[in-house]
């Protein structure tokens, strides 16, 4: 793989999966990612213990392995004094500083741009927020669920007025591995510009503003129309626009399939001819686009009809030669095994600590030359703290009186 980021330190002084995963995606990319954790308790995403009332193994924790692979785990007491002049030490030797503490937290353990700047002029100061750096809410935390999720608008836009209540956000870590995405741009633009200019840039990206990112086109509509003019019907309603080719159709074993065949113009004899009714392409109500479009809900009754008749598998195989576009509904599971997924490289492979199988992750969506990535699992909670810090040129002397000070691990 292309290690476009070979060459540049990252430190990190983060937890959980937001600001960790833009460290993720720079180590993919070739960084060396120096993660900073408490030399105790470590990430505090280390101890969730179950997910969805299963046992995690914290050797295999996907929630773990996500948002840290390819780092190094050196563990720092940054509540010291010695802790913290450890760290400006590292800092000394790095391109990007990353964290994702609120103002007061980065005040007091002195991580906060003057301190790390004092260290450092030329480094990169790279912010994670809930809310922001600026405005009343600047202080407030906040999790993908709440700041990108509820906030951002994504679940109400997504749930239909008739249900009691919004949607929750689909899975895990959803905005947080967006946000991260953001993040990790933010920063290779700051890298560039410190290349072409030599200056050093701050840079804040916030839950916030990656879920009002996600959901802009509808904000934009509505602050053009001064009103919301988006409805999600109920899942299994019938919602007929002027186009009978998009929308969600069932198969006969309760899969689902979507269409989104936007300008049938020219696609509608193999559009219905894949459909398995190719006779409908020369009824006169639906021979141009413009008769489809005046009788679509007589069409998408034929649609819903032919769907309904073979199952998921079938859909899947025989959609394969329609030139109009489709995608089965996929569940998560179903991902790991997806033909197109694999051939483009988006599932890799990391080793386990505890010895056992691979454990397969998901690729960043970026690559270079047409390479998909490679990397080295997570780390275990400040594994890497000696011999990082004799690489860094520290004594050994000096490295067991901070362990007996229990300002390191």
């Amino acid at each position: 793989m292309t290690q476009v980021m070979k060459g540049v330190r990252v430190l990190e002084v983060a937890q959980f999966t937001y600001v960790p995963a833009a460290g993720a995606v720079l180590s993919d990319w070739g960084a060396d990612v120096i993660k900073i954790e408490h030399p105790v308790r470590g990430d505090a995403q280390r101890g969730i213990k179950m997910l969805q009332r299963l046992a995690v193994n914290p050797q295999r924790s996907s929630l773990m392995q996500h948002p840290n692979r390819g780092k190094r785990s050196v563990g720092i007491d940054i509540a010291t004094a010695e802790g913290q002049e450890l760290l400006y030490e590292i800092a000394k030797t790095a391109d990007v500083f990353l964290t994702n503490y609120l103002p007061q937290q980065r005040q007091k353990l002195k991580i906060d741009l003057e301190h790390i700047r004092a260290a450092n002029p030329d480094i990169i100061y790279c912010r994670g927020s809930a809310f922001g750096e600026k405005g009343p809410e600047r202080e407030k935390g906040g999790f993908d669920s709440t700041a990108f999720w509820a906030r951002g608008g994504s679940s109400l836009l997504v749930t239909p007025k008739a249900l009691e209540g919004p949607l929750m956000q689909p899975g895990p870590a959803y905005g947080d591995t967006i946000g991260g995405m953001n993040i990790a741009g933010g920063i290779a633009a700051a890298l560039f510009h410190r290349e072409r200019t030599g200056e050093a840039t701050e840079v804040d990206v916030s839950l916030l503003s990656s879920g009002i990112w996600a959901t802009a086109c509808s904000i934009d509509v509505c602050m053009e129309l001064g009103l919301n003019p988006f409805e999600n019907a109920m899942p299994g309603t019938d919602t007929v626009g002027s186009n009978p080719w998009i929308g969600v159709f069932r198969t006969s074993d309760g899969g689902f399939i979507n269409l989104t065949v936007l300008s049938p113009s020219l696609l509608i004899t193999d559009t219905f001819t894949h459909l398995g009714i190719p006779e409908a392409a020369d009824d006169p109500r639906f021979s141009t686009a413009d008769d489809l479009f005046e009788n679509a809900v007589a069409a998408h009754a034929l649609t819903k009809e032919a769907i309904a008749k073979q199952p998921f598998a079938y859909w899947i195989e025989h959609l394969k030669t329609m030139k109009g576009q489709w995608a089965a509904y996929q569940q998560p599971s179903d991902i790991g095994s997806d033909e197109q997924v694999l051939a483009n490289d988006l599932i890799f492979e990391v080793e386990s600590a505890d010895g056992g199988p691979p454990i397969r992750l998901v690729a960043n969506p970026v690559q270079f030359n047409k390479q998909g990535v490679t990397n080295t699992r997570a780390p275990e909670a400040s594994e890497h703290t000696e011999l990082f810090l004799m690489e860094l040129g520290l004594e050994w002397d000096r490295i067991e009186a901070l362990k007996q000070k229990k300002a390191i691990a």
